[in-house]
């Protein structure tokens, strides 16, 4: 025997037990249930993977819906994309631009209040399988909506509706509710070196 074929040998018997492993480990997993998802941290890509997620339900024809609480309704690709399957795509700009932008609390938090009420509109609605409620994290963050009556809304929906929330800073108690938490960890950005936001990249 060659020195490849026992390496191919072991190769195939490490893996037949990793096969192994893998199978008994997918057949004790019995519990289906609608998630509640969060994305949040520092790095680009948070409301990047929640479309990918739309996508993906959509591909099993499953009815999606978004509310996006900050960002301002300009052009964007995913909305361009996303409005040839109006079919099942439902998506609310709510938001007026960045906090930063407006420099009026009293009509950031009427803008995120107005959002909220279409995203209890959108989870009360049992046509809808996947609600993505992209950039909450920040309104949360900064105390437009009261943490108490959106947990108690997240908890109370109905068990087969999946949830995902985007956006930097989640709160603990959040993280501490959801099924699944995924934390974007910036590691390097172009913007650092001067570049602009480009359209198909960040828009």
């Amino acid at each position: 025997m060659t020195d490849a074929d026992d390496l191919n040998l072991r190769h195939a018997e490490k893996m037949k037990r990793r096969k192994a492993l893998q199978e008994r480990a997918l057949a004790s997993k019995t519990v289906e249930k609608g998630l509640l998802m969060v994305h949040t941290g520092k790095g680009k890509g948070k409301s990047t993977a929640a479309f990918g997620l739309m996508m993906r339900a959509v591909g099993h024809g499953m009815r999606v819906g978004m509310v996006q609480f900050v960002k301002g309704a300009w052009s964007t690709g995913e909305t361009v994309a996303l409005e040839r399957f109006d079919d099942l795509v439902d998506f609310h700009t709510m938001g007026e631009g960045f906090t930063w932008a407006i420099q009026d609390r009293a009509r950031d938090i009427a803008a995120a209040e107005a959002a909220w009420a279409k995203a209890k509109e959108l989870m009360a609605d049992p046509r809808y399988r996947l609600i993505v409620l992209d950039e909450l994290n920040i309104v949360l963050r900064m105390d437009y909506l009261a943490l108490d009556e959106v947990l108690a809304t997240l908890t109370a929906r109905r068990p087969d509706l999946h949830v995902c929330i985007t956006g930097r800073n989640a709160k603990p108690e959040l993280i501490a509710a959801a099924d699944l938490v995924t934390e974007m960890t910036l590691v390097k950005h172009p913007f650092e070196a001067g570049v602009k936001a480009q359209a198909g990249i960040e828009f």
